[in-house]
């Protein structure tokens, strides 16, 4: 389906830019609102997943243009934003990182490569598996799912036409489709725009089962600028009900550590605090409804 032509845009380029533009915006809504049917499978792939991450697990990307690339800006976002480790998040990628900014369309062919690239990885039972492929049927990604469902990964697939063996072959399916593109076969336009909401929803999920997220604060945010350090201190201002003078003092002892800083900040050691939150596995909520016992 995502390569069909559409009659209705046989003669596209003959349209005026304004007729063009609000064309493609329509079809921009049409594909974020072809995702509704999918959002229950969205969040059963999410809880699974986050089971799974609880342990040492990593996050493993898969894909091939567009939607590899669209994979890995996903990943490549969880770090600053969720304090996810860089060890734990790979990108297994057709064509290899470079392929990112200069086209690799020949190396999606080789279902080989993929199975050989997870190989490399030593993926296991832990991890998860995300294969994102608008066609369904990209070899690389499906080598890429085949090996890591033999190694027991959860996988999970993303594609855009129904019956595609991405989806067939994995744990949790994630089917969304947004049909023929204005012009035939451009998948970064609506296929791509519904695999980017997709990614977001489902990361997003991930790391908030995680404990990742608090009071819709991104509580492990790493703090690597000063415009991430003066929200960290208005975080922990908030979540402590404390000044900026004690937050900053709070941070600076807990290594910029904001669930570490805040619990400092409610009278706990640095010691305790992290002991407390080693404990709750790390979720703020459940550390400070520890020390509020206590």
């Amino acid at each position: 389906m995502t390569e069909d032509v559409s009659q209705r845009f046989v003669d596209f380029d003959q349209w005026s830019t304004k007729d063009a533009i609000e064309a493609m915006y329509e079809g921009q809504l049409k594909a974020i609102a072809s995702i509704k049917p999918a959002l229950d499978d969205i969040a059963h792939a999410a809880d699974m997943a986050a089971k799974r991450l609880k342990k040492n697990g990593r996050l493993i990307y898969v894909g091939a243009g567009t939607s590899g690339r669209l994979a890995v800006q996903d990943g490549a976002e969880l770090g600053p934003t969720f304090g996810w480790p860089a060890e734990r998040v790979v990108f297994c990628m057709a064509g290899g990182m470079q392929a990112l900014t200069i086209s690799a369309e020949g190396a999606e062919d080789s279902y080989e490569d993929g199975l050989q690239k997870l190989c490399e990885e030593n993926v296991g039972k832990d991890d998860v598996v995300i294969g994102v492929a608008a066609s369904g049927t990209t070899p690389f990604t499906l080598g890429a799912l085949h090996q890591a469902s033999m190694q027991h990964a959860l996988t999970i697939g993303i594609a855009n036409n129904p019956d595609a063996p991405v989806l067939t072959n994995v744990n949790h399916p994630i089917l969304v489709q947004t049909g023929s593109e204005i012009i035939a076969g451009s998948t970064r336009m609506k296929a791509g725009t519904a695999q980017k909401a997709i990614l977001n929803m489902l990361s997003t999920a991930i790391m908030t089962r995680l404990g990742r997220v608090y009071k819709g604060l991104m509580v492990d945010m790493i703090a690597s600028n000063q415009k991430l350090e003066i929200r960290a201190v208005k975080m922990v201002c908030d979540l402590a009900k404390c000044s900026k003078d004690v937050a900053s003092v709070s941070l600076e002892q807990a290594n910029m550590n904001i669930k570490t800083a805040v619990l400092i900040a409610h009278g706990q050691s640095h010691t305790s605090s992290e002991h407390i939150l080693l404990k709750e596995d790390g979720n703020l909520r459940r550390a400070l409804e520890h020390i509020n016992r206590d």
